[in-house]
């Protein structure tokens, strides 16, 4: 691949960008939002000059409802040899292509699994997908060449292909990144008219599950309404197993031990399907998430102390496998997590002492 054109200059487009001009493709860019692309521009990501010829690959990288006219509009103008997508929704655009006067034999769905709470070009990084999961949505009528160069564009990103149904894709998506959206947006909501005593309680437990609330309304909005039923189809499962535990709570409550009994097993039921489930998420080299143990540093706010830390680990020989940051309340300072192999987490927390750090116990 020596030319790409990426059609919108926000966080997945400008990345993908900024990974293929910095690998020596020639990367020409376009967005409806003419400053959008001169952000992306001074970011490296490429040009805002049109083509001379059509390229090698045209990426379209705009919101769900806009792929199929936005794809068939390129392929009436011959921008491209190949044309692929990297919406988050598969089934509907391949579906509508074919309204809008498209050829489905030059494109095809993809759907990078990466991104952020931040949208925008100002967003963007290079790395953005390394190591990452990239779904491909190929059919009968994809062309092998458009295969080939969606490949070549994910060797050149860094990510991981994988090949997929576009309709099964679309169920993954609602499972795994769709409806936990929607969860999060529901729990973070119970915040906007709680006791502030109640908010400057918040730990790390809430800002886990809260941190991809704080997404972009506007695009969620167009996510899901191009995958309505999948995510349905989850959230009332979810609505389920709520009913389920709100009765068990509810019974824990009773004065009849019986009840009490039943409470504590339907709780439990659920947390121990959670924990089944949790081992199931692929972590570190796509193999099942390690049990780390966690040494908490003391560290003040101020510039160089996260090196410092991290310099001081690389000096005792350990590899810091996963970091959390938790902040306390109304000062200063906050706890520094380090997520290391059981093995090393004595030798790393005596030299940590030894080099001054305050450690938290666990």
């Amino acid at each position: 691949m020596r030319t790409a054109l990426v059609v919108g200059t926000g966080l997945i487009g400008t990345s993908a960008a900024l990974a293929l001009a910095g690998r020596g493709v020639a990367v020409h860019l376009r967005d409806l939002d003419p400053e959008r692309v001169r952000t992306a521009v001074a970011l490296g990501a490429g040009t805002g000059a049109e083509p001379d010829g059509p390229v090698d690959l045209a990426v379209i990288a705009v919101p769900p409802a806009h792929i199929a006219p936005t794809v068939a509009e390129a392929q009436r103008r011959g921008l491209a040899r190949g044309y692929l997508d990297v919406g988050s929704v598969k089934g509907g655009p391949r579906r509508e292509l074919a309204g809008h006067g498209g050829d489905p034999v030059t494109y095809l769905g993809t759907h990078p699994m990466s991104g952020r709470e931040q949208s925008g070009p100002l967003a963007a990084t290079a790395d953005l997908f390394e190591g990452r999961p990239w779904v491909l949505t190929p059919t009968r009528e994809t062309d092998t060449e458009v295969l080939n160069l969606a490949l070549e564009l994910v060797a050149l990103c860094r990510a991981v292909p994988v090949v997929m149904d576009a309709d099964a894709h679309d169920r993954a998506v609602a499972l795994v990144s769709h409806t936990p959206q929607l969860l999060s947006s529901m729990v973070a909501a119970r915040l906007e008219a709680a006791e502030e005593t109640a908010v400057r309680l918040c730990g790390q437990g809430i800002r886990d599950v809260t941190r991809i609330a704080a997404s972009d309304p506007a695009m969620w909005i167009e996510i899901l309404s191009a995958n309505p039923g999948p995510v349905a189809d989850v959230l009332a499962d979810v609505a389920a197993d709520l009913d389920e535990t709100v009765r068990a709570l509810r019974a824990l409550e009773s004065s009849d031990d019986a009840k009490r009994g039943d409470g504590v097993h339907g709780v439990e039921a659920l947390l121990r399907r959670g924990n089944a489930g949790r081992a199931r998420v692929p972590g570190k080299h796509g193999q099942a998430p390690a049990a780390y143990a966690t040494v908490a540093v003391l560290v003040s706010d101020r510039p160089g102390e996260l090196a410092r830390i991290f310099a001081d680990a690389g000096a005792a020989g350990v590899n810091i496998e996963d970091v959390r940051i938790e902040h306390a309340t109304g000062q200063q300072a906050g706890h520094v997590q380090l997520m290391v192999d059981p093995a090393a987490a004595p030798a790393l927390a005596a030299a940590l002492r030894e080099r001054g750090w305050a450690l938290r116990q666990q």
